[in-house]
């Protein structure tokens, strides 16, 4: 609830402790971004090249690592946690990165609205795509044709998200609305 008593629907997202892993520079590396790490694992569950990229940075091991650009990769150092509250403040608007929950093949009908043929029993046209293409000319199909086949498990980014409250002491960070994915799905948060 805000401070006149209006209920705001938020989703709670976990964002840390996260690592950073890596510095790379323009100079070494022909670009500016930082490696980081998030989701501890055990050293027992790490293999050995990746133990000595780790160990660089005084951790055991991390189950997602993911590489952000920055501008200025002076500010940050191997080891240095990333705490939420040192990238986002109430108030910001952040776009969110997810993918969506997969629904597998799907028809026409459920994956792109189609309104589907007579529900009567005698027609046999009920949930098929149609035509979908000429006989003569161009005597093909064209490319993009709304047809049957995989749905979801895409990427989605949700643009202009308004970050509700940052909890530092449970490492949580409370958004405005839905974000794209299943529960416990992996997420990217851009800071504008």
């Amino acid at each position: 609830y805000n401070e006149l008593g209006v209920a705001i629907p938020v989703t709670v997202v976990e964002t840390g402790p996260c690592m950073v892993l890596q510095v790379k520079t323009a100079e070494n590396d022909g670009y500016n971004a930082i490696q980081v790490g998030f989701s501890a694992k055990k050293a027992s569950r790490v293999n050995k090249p990746q133990a000595g990229h780790f160990k660089n940075a005084g951790a055991d091991g991390f189950y997602h690592i993911r590489e952000f650009r920055v501008q200025e990769p002076g500010e940050y150092e191997v080891g240095q946690e990333l705490p939420a509250e040192s990238v986002l403040k109430v108030g910001d608007l952040v776009d969110v990165q997810g993918t969506s929950k997969g629904k597998g093949f799907q028809g026409v009908m459920k994956r792109h609205g189609f309104k589907g043929g007579g529900a009567a029993h005698g027609s046999g046209f009920h949930r098929a795509p149609g035509s979908i293409g000429c006989s003569a000319w161009p005597a093909r199909v064209i490319k993009g044709k709304k047809m049957p086949g995989r749905m979801g498990n895409d990427t989605v980014l949700k643009k202009n998200m308004i970050v509700i409250d940052v909890r530092t002491e449970d490492n949580v960070v409370l958004l405005k609305g839905s974000v794209p994915g299943a529960k416990n799905g992996l997420l990217k948060i851009f800071s504008k």
